[in-house]
């Protein structure tokens, strides 16, 4: 057993880990980076990536199909399947691999390999290698998917955010548990390239909106995309052949039917159980997660921090990232023995790559606030209507002083107004100030102008 020290211990190296460990380093004390593999991110692996590469190719095929709507006839539209695939997972494996080579580079003292269990507030076991003593901690572990109890025992029936980039061949048919983002997004790109996909979730919201009226307009959107089912709960799944048999009941009673595979995008755990967080006094959440600062990331009643899509806040990578910096200046901090910086929080902001897009600014809909609304709907917008992508609306949300809070949209590539909209909020912009800017014609940013003047009225 090799017995080290260290100022800081960084466990996991992904995306708010390697930006954990770089924080540290810069602010001039020792860092290891701990991994117990396969590392390469989540975004660049089995997120981000792959999923958009998905996308991407499920894009040129209902653009294709959809030409003639245009004018033009390309005829019939073949999808090779295993070559789509191939071709993801090749791009896939560049991005990981340029993660990776980043941590190559740095030197064996800096980097630890092995599962690492905290032994106490200032110690960890890396499997039974090594034993590491530290002044701070950056617990930067990552999530896993959650594969539901009635799918539980299937086997290769059942594919997670994980295993889905890893098939060969696309499936006949998909059902797919969950319409949150990821669940969103995957379902959509497999119907698109051909499989006939299912979509279940007990709740009645799609993408995460929460505005009653684009939540109605998204459901009337999507089920002419795949068989859409809110409102119901899959109670019972059972091996039939190579496939699996549902059954569901819901606000449209019950229901089985055979799938080839079954997708369970319900969510993904954080990776915080098992690794002896009870041996470091740290106060821990009825879900057993560490109690912590959502501004410091510092864990109640030790040296530790959370970062990441391990402290189930905002599992996105822009604030994976810097969640990952904030609490490596604060692990250097606490290691010199100074208080923990608590920098002010980005305005949140939350995409869905569907088509048409999905965008949550500042929480968006809060049915507790006195919110003043703007409205718009691309349906009849000129730009949108150009582009034959009329569908979907925006909702902007303001204080009583004016002061933009939040917004939701659903529409052709909203991932940009997104952005325009969470700086604005971010810089706590009046309405009639980001109203009295420039907005070309024709561009579909003139339905956020749109938005602004009904809200400037109001």
């Amino acid at each position: 057993m090799r017995e080290r020290s260290c100022d800081v211990a960084v466990i996991g190296a992904g995306t708010a880990g390697i930006a954990a460990h770089r924080a540290a380093l810069d602010a001039g004390v020792r860092a290891v980076l701990i991994e117990q593999g396969p590392g390469g991110t989540t975004c660049a692996r089995v997120g981000c990536m792959p999923s958009k590469l998905l996308i991407t190719a499920a894009e040129a095929a209902h653009q294709a199909r959809a030409a003639h709507r245009l004018g033009i006839d390309l005829g019939a539209v073949r999808v090779d399947g295993p070559a789509v695939l191939a071709r993801m997972r090749a791009l896939r494996d560049r991005f990981v691999h340029a993660v990776l080579e980043g941590l190559d580079g740095l030197p064996e003292e800096m980097r630890l390999t092995g599962r690492a269990v905290f032994e106490g507030p200032d110690s960890l076991l890396i499997d039974d290698h090594t034993r590491l003593r530290f002044k701070a901690a950056v617990l930067a572990t990552g999530s896993s998917p959650s594969v539901p109890e009635p799918l539980r025992g299937l086997g290769k029936r059942v594919l997670t955010t994980d295993s889905v980039f890893e098939i060969e061949t696309l499936p006949a048919s998909l059902a797919v548990l969950g319409a949150g983002p990821v669940g969103l997004e995957l379902a959509q790109a497999m119907a698109r390239l051909g499989v006939a996909t299912s979509v279940f979730d007990p709740g009645d919201s799609l993408g995460g909106l929460g505005d009653p009226e684009l939540k109605r307009a998204a459901r009337e959107i999507f089920s002419g995309a795949f068989d859409l089912h809110l409102g119901a709960k899959v109670e019972s799944g059972a091996a039939e052949g190579e496939g699996a048999r549902l059954g569901w009941s819901g606000e449209e009673g019950t229901g089985e039917r055979t799938f080839d595979r079954v997708l369970a995008a319900a969510g993904r755990p954080p990776n915080v159980s098992g690794i002896g967080l009870e041996e470091t006094g740290v106060a821990l959440d009825d879900r057993g997660g560490p109690v912590h600062d959502p501004r410091s990331l510092l864990c109640e009643g030790a040296k530790i921090l959370i970062a990441g899509d391990a402290n189930a806040d905002r599992p996105v990578l822009h604030e994976a990232s810097r969640q990952g910096r904030i609490a490596g200046r604060n692990a250097a901090r606490l290691a010199r023995g100074e208080a923990a910086a608590r920098p002010e929080r980005w305005v949140a902001l939350a995409m869905v790559f569907s088509d048409p897009q999905i965008a949550v600014i500042g929480g968006g809909f809060d049915p507790e606030a006195d919110h003043r609304v703007g409205r718009a709907d691309f349906c009849d917008q000129g730009r949108a209507r150009v582009m034959d992508r009329a569908q979907g609306g925006i909702r902007l949300y303001a204080e009583a002083d004016g002061r933009l809070a939040a917004a939701e949209l659903v529409g052709p590539e909203v991932e940009h107004l997104a952005h325009l909209l969470a700086y604005a909020a971010q810089d706590g912009l009046d309405v009639r100030r980001l109203r009295d800017r420039p907005f070309y014609h024709p561009t579909l940013e003139e339905g956020l102008e749109t938005a602004l003047s009904d809200l400037a009225d109001r």
